[in-house]
């Protein structure tokens, strides 16, 4: 008898099973010059909910940070093939609805002088951290073989935050993690789409990982599982009660609630 197997979201009966990241991200070798990036991807068990019922999702993600400017050339190729033939098949306000709000065209221009149009706006920001979530359920499961429970946060390191001290917690925690913690091995057999790297659990049983797409969009994960202790720093405290605070890491300062 086969053993059951339990969703890596929500821990019920697994009916399938889901790739992490989504499939859509790895491109086709049609659309990049017969080149495979589809080498050993990662897949967990998954229950109707978490898997089928949500390719609109998978789509979306899709769309919005393979385009993003930092992103290497095959991300740039996803948006000139695959992307291009799904915007085609959407309305023409799809772009501002979904994806990028307040969005205004700009033309980039690279240093060899090559132009590039681009699009500036606002990210659709929630849902971006909704399917940032799943894969990061998903990688959590695909590493320890259980369905994480507990409480996940998370940072986006390619948006430029209007608020100032999310900005800096942003930077900080990447150079904190290049710095301070205990690196896991990196893992992703296509890392030109995709990798990640779990990190040692600190004092308080919190466990850190950063997601990177396409070598320059990077999320960066904390898990609190439901048994750590109730995380306590006096720097954050500080920065939260909206104290001028200086945090210092390594070599570098980060400055919070300047006057």
């Amino acid at each position: 008898m086969d053993e059951i197997k339990y969703c890596y979201k929500c821990g019920a009966p697994a009916t399938s099973r889901e790739h992490v990241p989504p499939i859509s991200l790895f491109p086709e070798a049609k659309d990049i010059l017969g080149l495979n990036f589809r080498n050993n991807l990662i897949t967990v068990p998954s229950c109707d909910e978490h898997n089928s019922n949500k390719s609109h999702d998978d789509e979306f993600l899709m769309v919005t940070i393979a385009s993003i400017v930092g992103n290497n050339p095959i991300g740039y190729l996803q948006t000139q093939t695959k992307i291009d033939r799904a915007l085609r098949r959407k309305s023409k306000d799809f772009l501002d609805k979904e994806i990028i709000r307040n969005a205004k065209n700009y033309t980039l221009k690279t240093k060899n002088g090559k132009k590039f149009p681009v699009l500036h706006g606002n990210p659709n920001y929630e849902r971006l951290l909704k399917c940032f979530e799943h894969i990061a359920y998903g990688l959590y499961y695909n590493e320890f073989g259980y369905t994480f429970e507990g409480e996940i946060k998370m940072l986006m390191g390619f948006i430029k935050y209007n608020d100032q001290t999310t900005a800096t917690m942003t930077a900080m925690v990447k150079e904190k993690l290049k710095t301070d913690e205990i690196p896991h091995e990196l893992k992703g057999e296509n890392p030109k789409i995709f990798n990640y790297q779990f990190f040692e659990p600190d004092q308080f049983g919190l466990i850190a990982m950063v997601m990177n797409f396409y070598e320059g969009t990077e999320v960066f994960v904390s898990y609190k599982p439901k048994d750590a202790k109730e995380p306590f720093d006096l720097a954050l405290s500080l920065i939260h009660s909206g104290i001028n605070t200086q945090v210092k890491i390594g070599d570098k300062t980060f400055k919070f609630n300047q006057k």
